[in-house]
């Protein structure tokens, strides 16, 4: 039970800021907007791709919620540095606060974000001819909540790692940020025939890729796809290993 408030009150004491400030909540939305806004005119007369039915908007957007989801978790860690540059970070190293539950609150903090500005880019596109379909949109911001709360947590422990050199937790988040977006097939489609065989392979080597792919299957309601399982198996990894190795990152913090 302790734990449970301490996580709630971490999450109010991280949230509260950001409500406060919503400009930076549209800023981490730029990117998508951009590319929402720049390859908009290209899909008029496309026809879907990777089994997608009716309009090519359904292949394309899923990858956007990705993208999304990546630009704006991947730089949880910036909102720790500034802590830590401050002192609020060891004041609160020294309250009673469970430190698994700071790690947990500050990941529903960003994850709450992200599906507010999920479902405000869902909102947006209604009038165009992307069909929203609900069972399948839920299930696949489902899955964008797990995919993020592992991208968040592994964020907070590469801050946590950089606290002493602050210039290797960008250095090092650029460097894994961008093979992720561009190796997951977001804008195009990395298949077998189309990619050279090398760019191939690390396509699939990259986790991202079945996020994405389970993204646009879940979708389009096409719920029994294997890439769907691929992409809940991938999430649920990165998840597990981003909260583990937060929580322990933060249990060795020294106040």
């Amino acid at each position: 039970m302790k734990v449970l408030n301490d996580t709630r009150t971490a999450f109010a004491r991280e949230l509260g800021p950001e409500l406060r400030q919503p400009a930076g909540l549209l800023f981490t939305m730029l990117l998508p907007f951009l590319f929402l806004a720049l390859f908009a005119p290209l899909l008029s007369g496309m026809s879907p791709s990777g089994g997608s039915t009716g309009s090519p908007w359904q292949w394309f957007v899923p990858g956007m919620l990705v993208l999304l989801a990546l630009s704006a978790t991947a730089g949880a860690g910036a909102s720790l540095l500034n802590e830590m540059s401050s002192g609020a970070f060891e004041r609160m190293l020294v309250t009673p606060l469970n430190r698994a539950a700071m790690l947990v609150g500050r990941a529903l903090k960003e994850v709450v974000i992200l599906l507010a500005q999920a479902l405000l880019i869902l909102a947006l596109l209604l009038p165009t001819d992307f069909r929203l379909r609900p069972l399948g949109a839920l299930a696949g911001l489902a899955l964008l909540t797990v995919f993020g709360i592992g991208i968040g947590a592994l964020s907070f422990t590469l801050a946590l790692h950089s606290s002493k050199q602050q210039t290797l937790f960008y250095g090092v988040q650029q460097m894994i940020f961008f093979p992720l977006l561009l190796l997951s097939g977001v804008l195009l489609p990395i298949t077998h025939a189309s990619a050279p065989t090398w760019l191939y392979v690390l396509s699939r080597i990259n986790p991202a890729t079945y996020v994405v792919e389970a993204e646009r299957a879940l979708f389009d309601a096409r719920f029994a796809e294997t890439s769907v399982l691929y992409g809940v198996l991938a999430a649920t990894a990165i998840a597990v290993l981003g909260v583990f190795a937060g929580i322990r990152g933060m249990r060795n913090a020294s106040a």
